[in-house]
Protein backbone atom coordinates (compact mmCIF):
# COMPACT_ATOMS: atom_id res chain seq x y z
CA UNK A 1 0.00 0.00 0.00
CA UNK A 2 1.55 3.11 -1.08
CA UNK A 3 1.84 6.83 0.81
CA UNK A 4 -0.52 8.08 -2.07
CA UNK A 5 -3.14 5.71 -1.57
CA UNK A 6 -3.64 6.02 2.20
CA UNK A 7 -3.74 9.98 1.63
CA UNK A 8 -6.74 9.87 -0.63
CA UNK A 9 -9.88 10.08 0.33
CA UNK A 10 -12.73 7.88 -0.77
CA UNK A 11 -15.17 9.70 -2.85
CA UNK A 12 -18.57 10.76 -1.02
CA UNK A 13 -22.17 9.04 -2.27
CA UNK A 14 -24.28 11.41 -4.57
CA UNK A 15 -26.25 11.79 -0.81
CA UNK A 16 -23.92 13.07 1.02
CA UNK A 17 -23.97 16.50 0.05
CA UNK A 18 -23.90 17.71 3.81
CA UNK A 19 -21.02 15.88 4.65
CA UNK A 20 -19.34 16.74 1.40
CA UNK A 21 -19.52 20.57 2.06
CA UNK A 22 -18.52 20.00 5.76
CA UNK A 23 -15.58 18.97 4.03
CA UNK A 24 -14.95 21.34 2.24
CA UNK A 25 -15.29 23.87 5.21
CA UNK A 26 -12.74 26.47 3.74
CA UNK A 27 -15.49 27.38 1.12
CA UNK A 28 -18.00 27.91 4.13
CA UNK A 29 -15.38 29.69 6.15
CA UNK A 30 -14.71 31.85 2.81
CA UNK A 31 -18.52 32.88 2.45
CA UNK A 32 -18.86 34.00 5.89
CA UNK A 33 -15.75 36.29 5.56
CA UNK A 34 -17.15 37.74 2.68
CA UNK A 35 -19.85 38.11 4.61
CA UNK A 36 -18.62 39.35 7.61
CA UNK A 37 -16.37 42.23 5.75
CA UNK A 38 -19.58 43.70 3.62
CA UNK A 39 -21.74 43.00 6.31
CA UNK A 40 -19.67 45.62 8.96
CA UNK A 41 -18.42 47.57 6.32
CA UNK A 42 -22.23 48.43 5.57
CA UNK A 43 -22.71 49.67 9.17
CA UNK A 44 -19.57 51.36 9.45
CA UNK A 45 -18.10 52.75 6.06
CA UNK A 46 -14.58 53.00 8.18
CA UNK A 47 -14.13 49.44 8.26
CA UNK A 48 -13.30 48.78 4.91
CA UNK A 49 -10.91 51.42 4.60
CA UNK A 50 -7.34 50.98 3.38
CA UNK A 51 -6.15 51.94 6.50
CA UNK A 52 -8.33 49.37 8.87
CA UNK A 53 -7.72 47.04 6.68
CA UNK A 54 -3.84 47.23 7.12
CA UNK A 55 -4.38 47.17 10.59
CA UNK A 56 -6.47 44.02 10.47
CA UNK A 57 -4.09 41.97 8.35
CA UNK A 58 -1.02 43.06 11.06
CA UNK A 59 -3.01 41.83 13.93
CA UNK A 60 -4.06 38.39 11.71
CA UNK A 61 -0.21 37.90 10.57
CA UNK A 62 0.84 36.09 14.07
CA UNK A 63 -2.10 33.56 14.29
CA UNK A 64 -1.66 33.17 9.94
CA UNK A 65 1.89 32.00 10.92
CA UNK A 66 1.12 29.77 13.70
CA UNK A 67 -1.85 28.29 11.93
CA UNK A 68 -0.01 26.83 9.07
CA UNK A 69 2.15 24.54 11.49
CA UNK A 70 -0.43 23.83 13.53
CA UNK A 71 -2.44 22.50 11.10
CA UNK A 72 0.12 19.63 10.10
CA UNK A 73 0.36 19.14 13.59
CA UNK A 74 -3.50 18.12 14.04
CA UNK A 75 -3.65 16.70 10.90
CA UNK A 76 -1.24 13.70 12.28
CA UNK A 77 -3.81 13.40 14.99
CA UNK A 78 -2.21 15.15 17.53
CA UNK A 79 -2.45 18.98 19.45
CA UNK A 80 -0.17 21.79 20.69
CA UNK A 81 -1.12 23.90 23.28
CA UNK A 82 2.37 25.36 24.56
CA UNK A 83 2.24 28.01 21.54
CA UNK A 84 1.28 31.16 23.73
CA UNK A 85 3.60 30.44 26.60
CA UNK A 86 6.30 29.74 23.95
CA UNK A 87 5.72 33.24 21.91
CA UNK A 88 5.75 35.06 25.56
CA UNK A 89 9.13 32.99 26.44
CA UNK A 90 10.69 34.25 22.59
CA UNK A 91 9.83 37.40 23.34
CA UNK A 92 11.33 37.84 26.81
CA UNK A 93 14.76 35.90 25.14
CA UNK A 94 14.99 38.21 22.37
CA UNK A 95 14.68 41.22 24.46
CA UNK A 96 16.93 40.11 26.88
CA UNK A 97 19.28 39.27 24.13
CA UNK A 98 19.35 42.47 22.21
CA UNK A 99 18.84 44.98 24.60
CA UNK A 100 21.28 46.92 25.82
CA UNK A 101 20.84 47.25 29.10
CA UNK A 102 20.74 43.36 29.53
CA UNK A 103 23.21 41.31 26.61
CA UNK A 104 23.04 43.70 24.10
CA UNK A 105 23.62 41.11 21.15
CA UNK A 106 23.45 42.33 17.65
CA UNK A 107 20.00 42.27 16.26
CA UNK A 108 20.51 39.18 13.76
CA UNK A 109 22.13 37.24 16.20
CA UNK A 110 19.12 37.72 18.75
CA UNK A 111 16.87 36.74 16.06
CA UNK A 112 18.95 33.71 15.03
CA UNK A 113 18.77 32.48 18.83
CA UNK A 114 15.22 33.72 19.05
CA UNK A 115 14.16 31.34 16.29
CA UNK A 116 16.86 28.20 17.52
CA UNK A 117 14.94 28.42 20.46
CA UNK A 118 11.66 28.10 19.36
CA UNK A 119 12.42 25.38 16.99
CA UNK A 120 14.29 23.68 19.77
CA UNK A 121 11.13 23.87 22.03
CA UNK A 122 9.00 22.32 19.28
CA UNK A 123 11.18 19.37 18.75
CA UNK A 124 11.31 18.52 22.57
CA UNK A 125 7.97 18.48 22.42
CA UNK A 126 7.97 16.10 19.36
CA UNK A 127 10.31 13.94 20.58
CA UNK A 128 7.99 13.21 23.67
CA UNK A 129 5.44 12.82 21.87
CA UNK A 130 7.05 10.89 18.79
CA UNK A 131 9.60 8.79 20.42
CA UNK A 132 8.67 8.55 24.53
CA UNK A 133 4.89 8.03 23.15
CA UNK A 134 3.44 10.33 25.97
CA UNK A 135 0.23 11.89 25.07
CA UNK A 136 0.47 15.05 22.80
CA UNK A 137 -2.01 17.34 25.05
CA UNK A 138 -0.07 16.30 28.28
CA UNK A 139 3.04 17.05 26.68
CA UNK A 140 2.25 20.43 25.23
CA UNK A 141 0.06 21.40 28.65
CA UNK A 142 3.13 20.60 30.82
CA UNK A 143 5.39 22.31 28.23
CA UNK A 144 3.38 25.76 28.76
CA UNK A 145 3.42 25.64 32.09
CA UNK A 146 7.22 25.11 33.03
CA UNK A 147 7.38 27.96 29.87
CA UNK A 148 5.26 30.16 31.57
CA UNK A 149 7.24 29.71 34.90
CA UNK A 150 10.72 30.15 33.18
CA UNK A 151 9.53 33.61 31.21
CA UNK A 152 8.34 34.89 34.62
CA UNK A 153 12.07 34.28 36.31
CA UNK A 154 13.42 35.63 32.90
CA UNK A 155 11.64 39.04 33.34
CA UNK A 156 11.33 38.73 37.06
CA UNK A 157 8.55 41.04 36.71
CA UNK A 158 10.26 43.41 34.84
CA UNK A 159 9.52 45.25 31.21
CA UNK A 160 12.08 45.44 28.98
CA UNK A 161 11.75 49.13 27.55
CA UNK A 162 14.56 49.45 25.55
CA UNK A 163 14.71 47.71 22.67
CA UNK A 164 17.04 48.68 19.59
CA UNK A 165 15.58 50.44 16.73
CA UNK A 166 17.21 47.58 14.77
CA UNK A 167 14.89 45.21 16.41
CA UNK A 168 11.61 47.78 16.04
CA UNK A 169 11.94 48.15 12.71
CA UNK A 170 11.11 44.07 12.00
CA UNK A 171 8.00 44.70 13.21
CA UNK A 172 7.39 48.41 12.02
CA UNK A 173 8.67 48.40 8.70
CA UNK A 174 7.73 47.70 5.00
CA UNK A 175 8.30 46.71 1.98
CA UNK A 176 6.51 48.70 -0.74
CA UNK A 177 3.71 49.38 1.46
CA UNK A 178 3.55 46.13 2.56
CA UNK A 179 3.98 45.16 6.34
CA UNK A 180 7.19 42.90 7.26
CA UNK A 181 4.98 40.66 9.12
CA UNK A 182 2.17 40.65 6.22
CA UNK A 183 4.98 40.10 3.57
CA UNK A 184 6.07 37.09 5.92
CA UNK A 185 3.07 35.54 6.28
CA UNK A 186 2.19 35.42 2.85
CA UNK A 187 5.71 33.66 1.92
CA UNK A 188 5.03 30.96 4.79
CA UNK A 189 1.47 30.38 3.67
CA UNK A 190 2.47 29.96 0.27
CA UNK A 191 5.34 27.89 1.20
CA UNK A 192 2.78 25.52 3.54
CA UNK A 193 0.20 25.08 1.22
CA UNK A 194 3.07 24.36 -1.28
CA UNK A 195 4.34 21.18 1.26
CA UNK A 196 0.98 20.51 1.96
CA UNK A 197 -0.24 20.01 -1.90
CA UNK A 198 3.30 19.66 -4.09
CA UNK A 199 5.20 17.50 -1.99
CA UNK A 200 5.81 13.61 -0.71
CA UNK A 201 6.53 14.82 2.62
CA UNK A 202 2.77 16.44 2.23
CA UNK A 203 1.38 13.84 1.54
CA UNK A 204 3.63 11.74 3.94
CA UNK A 205 2.00 13.81 6.87
CA UNK A 206 -2.01 13.30 5.81
CA UNK A 207 -1.11 9.45 4.90
CA UNK A 208 0.21 9.16 8.67
CA UNK A 209 -2.77 11.20 10.40
CA UNK A 210 -5.28 9.52 8.19
CA UNK A 211 -4.39 6.28 9.26
CA UNK A 212 -0.62 6.05 11.68
CA UNK A 213 -1.03 1.91 12.06
CA UNK A 214 -1.41 1.38 7.82
CA UNK A 215 1.27 4.01 7.38
CA UNK A 216 3.57 2.54 9.43
CA UNK A 217 2.79 -0.87 7.82
CA UNK A 218 3.38 0.73 4.15
CA UNK A 219 6.92 2.19 6.11
CA UNK A 220 6.46 5.62 6.60
CA UNK A 221 8.61 6.96 9.34
CA UNK A 222 5.50 8.07 11.36
CA UNK A 223 7.74 9.25 14.40
CA UNK A 224 9.77 11.49 12.28
CA UNK A 225 6.96 13.17 10.51
CA UNK A 226 5.38 13.84 14.23
CA UNK A 227 9.06 15.31 15.54
CA UNK A 228 8.95 17.45 11.90
CA UNK A 229 5.60 18.86 12.06
CA UNK A 230 5.95 20.03 15.97
CA UNK A 231 9.41 21.41 15.10
CA UNK A 232 7.77 23.51 11.97
CA UNK A 233 4.97 24.63 14.23
CA UNK A 234 7.91 25.91 16.83
CA UNK A 235 9.92 27.48 14.06
CA UNK A 236 6.79 29.18 13.35
CA UNK A 237 6.01 30.32 16.62
CA UNK A 238 9.27 32.02 16.75
CA UNK A 239 9.34 33.55 13.55
CA UNK A 240 5.68 35.29 14.37
CA UNK A 241 7.04 36.58 17.71
CA UNK A 242 10.43 37.84 16.12
CA UNK A 243 7.95 39.97 13.25
CA UNK A 244 5.06 40.98 15.73
CA UNK A 245 6.41 41.65 18.78
CA UNK A 246 8.80 44.69 17.89
CA UNK A 247 5.70 46.54 17.15
CA UNK A 248 5.18 47.16 20.73
CA UNK A 249 7.97 49.45 22.11
CA UNK A 250 8.31 47.46 25.59
CA UNK A 251 8.13 43.43 26.32
CA UNK A 252 6.18 42.35 29.32
CA UNK A 253 4.43 39.29 30.98
CA UNK A 254 1.53 39.30 29.00
CA UNK A 255 3.04 38.63 25.20
CA UNK A 256 0.75 35.06 23.89
CA UNK A 257 -1.54 34.71 26.49
CA UNK A 258 -4.62 33.10 25.17
CA UNK A 259 -2.58 32.70 22.07
CA UNK A 260 -2.90 29.11 21.99
CA UNK A 261 -6.74 28.74 22.08
CA UNK A 262 -6.75 31.25 19.26
CA UNK A 263 -4.76 29.21 17.27
CA UNK A 264 -6.10 25.65 17.95
CA UNK A 265 -9.51 27.32 16.93
CA UNK A 266 -8.53 28.69 13.76
CA UNK A 267 -7.15 25.30 12.28
CA UNK A 268 -10.37 23.49 13.70
CA UNK A 269 -12.54 26.01 12.39
CA UNK A 270 -10.94 26.11 9.04
CA UNK A 271 -12.01 22.43 7.90
CA UNK A 272 -8.90 20.53 10.38
CA UNK A 273 -10.32 17.57 11.53
CA UNK A 274 -9.36 16.93 15.29
CA UNK A 275 -9.45 13.21 14.33
CA UNK A 276 -6.01 13.53 11.46
CA UNK A 277 -5.80 13.10 8.23
CA UNK A 278 -7.78 16.01 7.08
CA UNK A 279 -7.42 19.47 6.92
CA UNK A 280 -5.93 22.14 4.87
CA UNK A 281 -3.74 25.18 5.43
CA UNK A 282 -6.23 27.38 3.07
CA UNK A 283 -8.45 26.85 5.43
CA UNK A 284 -6.74 27.55 8.44
CA UNK A 285 -5.61 30.61 7.23
CA UNK A 286 -9.09 31.77 6.31
CA UNK A 287 -10.59 31.23 9.95
CA UNK A 288 -6.72 33.10 11.28
CA UNK A 289 -8.44 36.11 9.29
CA UNK A 290 -11.96 35.44 10.13
CA UNK A 291 -11.40 35.13 14.20
CA UNK A 292 -8.81 37.71 14.54
CA UNK A 293 -11.32 40.40 12.54
CA UNK A 294 -13.77 39.43 15.75
CA UNK A 295 -12.53 42.26 18.40
CA UNK A 296 -12.35 45.04 15.91
CA UNK A 297 -15.98 44.01 14.10
CA UNK A 298 -17.23 44.22 17.48
CA UNK A 299 -15.71 47.63 18.17
CA UNK A 300 -16.84 48.70 14.60
CA UNK A 301 -20.55 47.56 15.47
CA UNK A 302 -19.95 50.01 19.15
CA UNK A 303 -20.43 47.76 21.61
CA UNK A 304 -17.53 49.59 23.63
CA UNK A 305 -17.11 47.13 26.54
CA UNK A 306 -18.56 44.32 25.72
CA UNK A 307 -16.50 44.07 22.47
CA UNK A 308 -14.22 42.01 24.84
CA UNK A 309 -16.59 39.53 26.23
CA UNK A 310 -18.46 39.07 22.90
CA UNK A 311 -15.13 38.08 21.73
CA UNK A 312 -14.43 35.50 23.77
CA UNK A 313 -17.98 33.83 23.62
CA UNK A 314 -17.88 33.95 19.39
CA UNK A 315 -14.59 32.42 19.78
CA UNK A 316 -15.66 29.93 22.00
CA UNK A 317 -19.23 29.08 19.94
CA UNK A 318 -17.22 28.96 16.61
CA UNK A 319 -14.93 26.11 17.82
CA UNK A 320 -18.17 23.78 19.31
CA UNK A 321 -19.87 23.79 16.05
CA UNK A 322 -16.52 23.13 13.98
CA UNK A 323 -16.05 20.23 16.12
CA UNK A 324 -19.95 18.84 15.62
CA UNK A 325 -19.77 19.92 11.88
CA UNK A 326 -16.26 17.56 11.90
CA UNK A 327 -18.57 14.99 13.45
CA UNK A 328 -21.54 15.25 11.34
CA UNK A 329 -18.92 15.03 8.06
CA UNK A 330 -17.25 11.42 9.73
CA UNK A 331 -21.00 10.31 10.32
CA UNK A 332 -22.13 11.23 6.71
CA UNK A 333 -18.93 9.56 5.20
CA UNK A 334 -19.53 6.29 7.46
CA UNK A 335 -23.13 6.28 6.26
CA UNK A 336 -22.00 6.73 2.50
CA UNK A 337 -19.46 4.16 2.89
CA UNK A 338 -22.27 1.58 3.85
Amino acid sequence: MSAASLATPAAPRTGSTLGALLKRREYCVALLLIVTLLGVGLFNHSFLTGRNIKDDLIAAAPTVLVSCGLTFVIVMGEIDISMGASMGLLASLMGVLVSPSHCGLSVPVGVLITIAAGTAIGLLNGVMVAYARMPSIIVTLGMMTVLEGVNQMVLGGNWITDLPPGLRIIGTGSFCNVPFCVLTAIVVVIATMLLARQTSLGRRIYAAGSNPGSASLAGLPVAQLKLFVFALTGFLTAVATVVSVPRLSVIENGVGQGFELLAVTCVVVGGTSVSGGVGTVAGSVLAALLLTLIRPMLIFLKLGINATYWERAIQGAFILVAVLADHIARRSERKGAH
